[in-house]
């Protein structure tokens, strides 16, 4: 039988800044959780895989299947690079409270301290409170004595930028760049696979025993990358009925379908999975043996052997394309 678009069953976190947005924004049911902080819609994390939960392949995890289809199911060059580890993790992250401050290895300093990739990784914001706000990156030129001055100080928020937060928005997170996300944000996360995160600073938190949680000054030293941005969102337009580019970049290519009518997707000359993910209303994605439908809150895993689907919404929709190049 011929591979065909997976669906996935969502791994639910609680966490101590979680809220309760994944369910009342998403649709998503978290119970028996007191709160979702991160909801893992498809991950080949070892210790968090992705199980399908749909059609003949059901039940088995995702790593499982890269091993048995291969090219088939993430292209060659995909297979080539990764093996059997699938390349890219999808979650959706509500943070009632501030996400400690931290930062991520590249590529070069996981393989070498930890046998793993780095995290690069992209937010798109799905739903924003009224004067929301994350950190990404420094506010002016920075290097690493003027860090750790700051940190010896106590004074490490006056050299962090914050940035106001509004629906739409993207932030490209590329590893080494010191970040956090604040209250009232809704997100969705496209990163590497890698769980790998230096805790810098956690706003001085205690846990119901009085401890702080642990923080890694340290390792996040020879990961942070000290250059100054001065603009943090990524600027990207949006043509209807059209797959509109967002990010491109080493790790994945990701574009947005906003969408009123039924459009064709060519894979031909891609050989790669693609990944959508629904952020508003419905669609039908129909490819050569039938169709499956996508809604809010929901993440497809497209086979690198279908070749050419349609969408086809229900109403309007908007859809978040993932691939790698």
């Amino acid at each position: 039988m011929s591979l065909y678009p997976f669906k996935f069953k969502p791994v639910f976190k609680e966490k101590v800044w979680g809220g309760q947005k994944i369910k009342s924004e998403l649709g998503l049911d978290f119970a028996p959780l007191d709160n979702c902080g991160e909801a893992w819609m498809l991950s080949g994390i070892d210790e968090t895989p992705s199980v399908v939960t749909n059609g003949f392949l059901a039940d088995n995890e995702l790593n499982e299947l890269v091993e048995v289809y291969m090219g088939d199911l993430v292209g060659d060059k995909v297979y080539e690079k990764f093996g059997n580890v699938f390349p890219l993790l999808i979650k959706f992250l509500d943070s009632r409270e501030w996400l400690s401050v931290q930062v991520h290895p590249d590529d070069a300093l996981a393989k070498k301290k930890y046998q793993s990739y780095g995290k690069t990784e992209m937010w798109y914001v799905l739903q924003a409170d009224e004067n929301a706000e994350l950190i990404s990156g420094f506010n002016g030129e920075i290097n690493e004595q003027k860090y750790l001055k700051a940190m010896e100080n106590n004074s490490l928020k006056s050299i962090l930028k914050f940035d106001k937060v509004a629906d739409g928005d993207v932030f490209f997170i590329p590893a080494g760049r010191v970040h956090a996300l604040g209250p009232g944000n809704l997100l969705l996360e496209i990163q590497q696979t890698s769980d790998i995160t230096f805790r810098i600073y956690d706003w001085d938190r205690k846990d119901d025993k009085g401890k702080t949680r642990e923080l890694h000054t340290e390792e996040a030293l020879k990961a942070i990358n000290y250059s100054f941005e001065k603009k943090s969102k990524t600027q990207y337009e949006t043509i209807e009925n059209a797959s509109s580019p967002i990010i491109k970049c080493d790790h994945f290519n990701t574009s947005i379908l906003s969408l009123t009518e039924t459009i064709e997707r060519d894979f031909l000359k891609l050989d790669s999975f693609v990944i959508y993910i629904c952020t508003e209303g419905s669609a039908e994605i129909i490819y050569h043996d039938g169709n499956e439908t996508i809604s809010k809150g929901e993440v497809i895993l497209i086979p690198a052997g279908i070749k050419e689907i349609s969408l086809s919404p229900k109403g309007s929709s908007k859809l978040i394309e993932v691939y790698i190049d």
